[in-house]
């Protein structure tokens, strides 16, 4: 597609707007650009992660997601006025909670409990900073389809390629998932949100498919977090600064998301599709 034909299709601010989308996007390895002196020990601590280490870490995101997911659909208020997202105010909780964290982790090594409970407290912080962002771009929040693309994001932004040995694109993870996205969505639409919470505890509900699928890659990114806090100086000095990355890595996703899916409704998916995947940036930003 040209970039002539391009403008006629969306308007200018649009096509700037998928660009930044796209280029928030490419930008991932938050917690290897935060701390590139010790990038190379956190990259072969991941590498030295026992099985049975990296079994319990994609299990406690699993449930962390679970209980974030219940929560959130039992506590949504309709009617709720609408106001810009809070990020500022969710960095700095978040930034908090990491600096305690880390200082006791350096000191218990791995610090199993104490990375639990604040990996816990970090998820729903970022969870419902995710949504601010979606009911900024004119997402409903009661809707089942914004709370499903509301996890989505914890799926994005992964440019590790140790998953199935492929670097993985924003539209080719969105792909990957629609179908069992669909069969979560066709399930929740028979239940109120209150009701549709009681079911989580079903092992037939295709909601936990989902969560499934989006906790192995998002624990991909946990894991990073997981050997940096493991660090002496990181963990005692940088725990904040480790854990304002990745709610700021987090944010710009969700950003980037639902700003498509905004252009999406506007234009049509094919159409916004197809423009992002003919991006470039490697070579220049023209489409």
């Amino acid at each position: 597609m040209s970039k002539k034909i391009a403008k006629h299709i969306i308007s200018n601010d649009d096509l700037e707007a998928i660009k930044q989308a796209k280029s928030s996007m490419q930008d991932t390895g938050f917690v290897m650009q935060s701390l590139d002196k010790v990038g190379n020990f956190i990259e072969a601590g991941i590498n030295r992660i026992p099985k049975k280490t990296q079994k319990w870490l994609q299990n406690m995101v699993n449930h962390i997601l679970l209980k974030t997911l219940k929560a959130n659909l039992l506590t949504l208020q309709k009617g709720k006025e609408f106001k810009k997202p809070s990020n500022k105010t969710y960095k700095t909780l978040i930034t908090s909670s990491g600096i305690a964290s880390g200082l006791f982790g350096s000191t218990t090594g791995v610090g199993t409990v104490i990375f639990t409970s604040e990996m816990a407290l970090s998820t729903k912080f970022i969870m419902r900073s995710i949504m601010d962002i979606a009911r900024s771009h004119g997402e409903d929040l009661h809707d089942i389809d914004t709370q499903l693309a509301c996890l989505q994001v914890f799926a994005f932004g992964n440019s590790s390629k140790d998953n199935d040995g492929l670097e993985t694109s924003y539209y080719t993870t969105r792909i990957a998932m629609n179908s069992t996205i669909k069969e979560a969505t066709k399930f929740a639409t028979q239940y109120s949100l209150k009701d549709l919470s009681k079911t989580l505890v079903s092992s037939t509900n295709p909601l936990l498919k989902l969560l499934g699928t989006i906790a192995g890659r998002f624990s991909v990114q946990v894991s990073e977090k997981f050997i940096a806090q493991a660090i002496p100086i990181v963990g005692a000095v940088g725990g904040g600064t480790l854990n304002y990355a990745f709610i700021n890595h987090f944010q710009k996703i969700a950003e980037a998301h639902f700003t498509i899916r905004k252009l999406e409704r506007k234009y049509g998916s094919e159409i916004v599709m197809n423009i992002y995947e003919k991006l470039n940036f490697a070579k220049n930003t023209n489409l």
